[in-house]
């Protein structure tokens, strides 16, 4: 097992099988589960990990520590890919108590059946290991409302619960200063923008607490351990939860024959032309809606086009727009477009998800286009994209 420093070692797992997080967002690195094990006079287990992983987290487990028992486990998520050994875990180690507070336990007898055995912790708590000292912060809604984080103050290390992690397997290294880090960031937004977006002011309020503490590591549940890096993720974090973005336009659009295509490549042309640099254009039915809401997060523009269908919206863009709205996304600018055969709806409706839902700022004209594309659609559809552009250009 990796040691982190001052017998602090890393006993988490990798999963490189599972072709879908929480049955929703894409895996094409794996994920891991960590887990951390600070071997004290008091042994000290943090998170555990899921429990078809158990028979090698216990083997992770007593490599380090071999026939000692543990004296607590820490859960700082109640998640069961980090607390689903914890059933398993008290069979191993009757005695082990477990450290979490008042909303910890009541998920736990909910999930598990597990009662007694426990301590309770509130904000600024500290229990004494030996050499290490760990304290709690209570930062709820990141993003269930039991989570907590847990900082070792003898070697500044926070374990952070799911906050600061990201997709993908670990590839043989664990923390960031030893390995390449390149492909972690993008996958770091994804994970945020889809699983942490919503609460952007309870990460606020968390990254408040954290503020004036002293953090030289940074052990999450899923992805590196952050040291050299520790600045930089924290004011992703701050960055994210704040609704900043750059300026870039991410396109979406649905289209069933390509004429709603059509109408998308005139509108990323213009505002390209118009001087925009970065500009990202997605069909909404080919690629997983979780890499088009990390971009929205990235970017200040977004423009979203489809075709009418049974008198309503063309449904993988009304999926996105409903998951768009359940961010609670602020600080961006909105156009948008439609087509029709016979009857339009397209337009109407996606005005009506911005108007009530949404809350963008609206730039441009809308354009809806019946059938295929004229010459007039294509001026309206490169006035739209000048228009964003423009804006974004502007504000930059």
């Amino acid at each position: 097992m990796i040691e982190i420093k001052n017998k602090v070692y890393y006993v988490g797992v990798n999963d490189r099988n599972k072709a879908l997080f929480e049955g929703l967002w894409p895996l094409p690195f794996g994920v891991s589960y960590n887990s951390y094990l600070i071997d004290d006079d008091k042994v000290c287990l943090i998170e555990t990990v899921q429990v078809d992983f158990f028979t090698q987290f216990i083997e992770n487990i007593r490599e380090v520590i071999g026939e000692k028992p543990i004296d607590y486990v820490v859960i700082n998520h109640m998640e069961p890919d980090h607390s689903g050994s914890l059933a398993l875990l008290k069979k191993f180690y009757p005695n082990i108590k477990v450290i979490g507070n008042k909303k910890t336990f009541g998920m736990m007898c909910g999930f598990y059946g597990i009662e007694g055995g426990q301590i309770e912790v509130k904000n600024a708590d500290s229990i004494e290991l030996g050499h290490h000292t760990l304290n709690f912060y209570m930062t709820p809604m990141i993003h269930w409302p039991e989570t907590m984080m847990t900082l070792d103050v003898t070697d500044n290390m926070l374990f952070s619960g799911d906050a600061f992690g990201c997709f993908g397997a670990l590839n043989g290294g664990l923390i960031d200063s030893d390995i390449d880090t390149e492909w972690c960031w993008l996958e770091m937004i994804r994970y945020y923008s889809n699983i942490v977006g919503k609460y952007g002011t309870p990460v606020q309020n968390a990254l408040k607490k954290l503020a004036n503490l002293s953090i030289d590591y940074i052990c999450s549940t899923h992805g590196p351990v952050w040291h050299q890096h520790v600045a930089k993720v924290v004011s992703l974090y701050d960055k994210m939860s704040k609704y900043e973005t750059e300026p870039g336009l991410v396109i979406c659009y649905g289209t069933m024959y390509g004429n709603t295509e059509r109408m998308a490549e005139v509108i990323a042309k213009a505002a390209s032309q118009a001087g925009l640099k970065k500009v990202y254009m997605y069909n909404v039915s080919k690629t997983h809606h979780s890499y088009i809401l990390r971009d929205i997060f990235r970017f200040k523009g977004l423009i979203v086009g489809a075709p009418t269908y049974n008198n309503g919206l063309y449904h993988e863009m009304d999926v996105l727009l409903s998951e768009i709205a359940n961010r609670d996304i602020k600080n961006h600018a909105i156009g948008w477009f439609g087509s029709f055969a016979w009857a339009g709806k397209a337009v109407q409706k996606i005005g009506e998800w911005n108007e009530e839902k949404i809350h963008f700022e609206p730039v441009g004209v809308p354009v809806e286009m019946k059938q295929s594309l004229t010459p007039e659609t294509k001026q309206q559809c490169e006035a739209l994209g000048k228009a964003m552009a423009e804006k974004l250009l502007y504000e930059a």
